[in-house]
């Protein structure tokens, strides 16, 4: 079993420096994923970590700042821990998982995260490849940072497919 390790700057530009076998990718999940998994469901899903593991999580993300309690390194599987996707300490001590301010909370961790595109783009990779399945804590499964994050991260990804299909239907127009 791999040891989950919080992903450092450095090695956000270590990824990003590898010269890549596929030219828009720095996510190399696919490299380890065996023949045929392709086929496999892409994209980003949500998930406690208390709830038990399955194959059909793919790459398993944990995207809390905090470890959470009760929880081995065995038992939570993980393949990466993000700490800083995860909001700041004092976001998450104001927020405190008050549905009140649930919409002043989203709109203050988007700010935050847009402060860390690059990671959030290294995420979207991840997830045209494979599955991604992004971990928390949070006791509440309608109101916590996982839901921005992976919102974040679909908007990304479909902001770049609309772009992409932009590009196309104008090289077919000339």
């Amino acid at each position: 079993m791999r040891r989950p390790r919080a992903m450092s700057t450095a090695s956000v530009n270590r990824i990003r420096e590898k010269p890549a076998p596929y030219a828009s990718s720095p996510c190399y999940q696919h490299e380890l994923d065996p023949p045929g998994a392709s086929k496999r469901a892409r994209g980003v899903q949500i998930k406690r970590v208390y709830d038990s593991p399955s194959p059909a999580d793919g790459r398993r993300v944990l995207v809390d700042r905090l470890w959470p309690r009760g929880i081995t390194k065995e038992r939570a599987a993980l393949d990466e821990w993000l700490r800083d996707l995860a909001p700041s300490t004092s976001l998450r001590k104001w927020f405190g998982h008050s549905p009140e301010r649930w919409t002043e909370f989203t709109r203050r961790y988007k700010a935050e995260l847009r402060a860390s595109k690059q990671r959030v783009e290294l995420l979207k990779q991840c997830a045209q490849h494979a599955r991604l399945t992004l971990l928390y804590a949070a006791r509440d499964p309608q109101f916590n940072h996982a839901i921005v994050l992976r919102d974040a991260i679909e908007k990304t990804h479909q902001r770049g497919a609309d772009q992409t299909a932009a590009r196309l239907q104008a090289r077919r127009a000339k």
